[in-house]
């Protein structure tokens, strides 16, 4: 029988039962898809990270993502999770490592800080797609029950991506956000209409001086009903910013804290970091903490 080393991680937080828990195999070498399958299912993370040894001489690993449901071509949560854990099985000193992933081949820092990590991600290529017409706009607002008075003015309602895409919405008030109780079937039907599953409502309504935005993130298409923490929004949310001139850029860089997960009683931090070139997102990195909840091992 296999061994297989299973790690749980909650990322973005330094305190237990908070942040995005993920499930991370540190030697998914031999495991099928159906295999991989089987256990994000059995671990119900939203997402669990799989780490195989490298295929090419280009990186150092590869890592696949897989929801209970379906596999998913990147996760930022999952990320911080996967290279936390083998930082800390492996007893890794600073470094850059690069992995292999569906989007491409992605560098990840990990930066040893007083006997803990943390861990840095480059995200994918950003992509900003046209904002969505009123015919969209109407079946998005009444799908998360909202007026068009909640919007943001300054905010287009468009999909964002650095590999795994989302639509953003900004709204104006962090009660109404944290009150938000969205019809997940007509999310899903409209996920089946724009070709995305993600929908990651933000405010910039913070009482905290650090805190540049509050979100919730939901994706019911693909088996998550609601994400703590989204590596893969907060990141995207960015681009999205800098693109739509929201923020002020200097010296053609824009950074911020993003937090996420309060109405849920998992909130966690994600620190996004832009580089930005002629006006436009050039580069997304996002950085977090992680705390290891259990490790154990699975015999099949």
């Amino acid at each position: 029988m296999n061994k297989i080393l299973i790690y749980q991680i909650d990322s973005f937080t330094t305190e237990k039962f908070k942040g995005n828990p993920a499930g991370v195999i540190l030697n998914a070498d031999g495991l099928s898809d159906e295999d991989m399958q089987s256990i994000a299912r059995e671990l119900n993370n939203s997402e669990t990270a799989f780490i195989f040894s490298s295929a090419n001489a280009e990186s150092d690993y590869t890592i696949r993502y897989f929801t209970p449901s379906i596999e998913v071509p990147s996760c930022g949560h999952a990320t911080i999770a996967a290279l936390y854990a083998k930082a800390q099985e492996d007893h890794l000193e600073s470094c850059i490592l690069r992995i292999s992933t569906k989007i491409g081949i992605l560098p990840v820092e990990v930066k040893k800080t007083d006997h803990d990590y943390q861990i840095t991600m480059t995200q994918g290529a950003f992509t900003l797609s046209p904002a969505f017409d009123d015919d969209q706009t109407k079946k998005l607002l009444s799908a998360l029950h909202l007026n068009s008075s909640d919007l943001e003015e300054n905010c287009p309602i468009q999909i964002a991506s650095t590999g795994h895409s989302k639509v953003m919405i900004g709204i104006k008030s962090r009660k109404t956000l944290n009150e938000l109780q969205p019809d997940m079937s007509a999310l899903i039907k409209l996920s089946n209409e724009i070709g995305c599953n993600g929908y990651f409502v933000f405010t910039f309504d913070s009482d905290h001086r650090e805190t540049l935005t509050y979100g919730r993130m939901f994706a019911p298409a693909i088996g998550i009903t609601e994400d703590p923490v989204t590596g893969n929004a907060n990141g995207p949310l960015g681009g999205y910013l800098v693109q739509n001139k929201l923020v002020d850029v200097q010296k053609g860089y824009f950074e911020f804290n993003g937090r996420q997960g309060e109405q849920i009683n998992r909130l966690g931090t994600v620190n996004v970091k832009v580089t930005v070139s002629d006006g436009k997102p050039e580069l997304v990195k996002i950085m977090g903490n992680a705390v290891t909840i259990f490790k154990t091992s699975l015999s099949l």
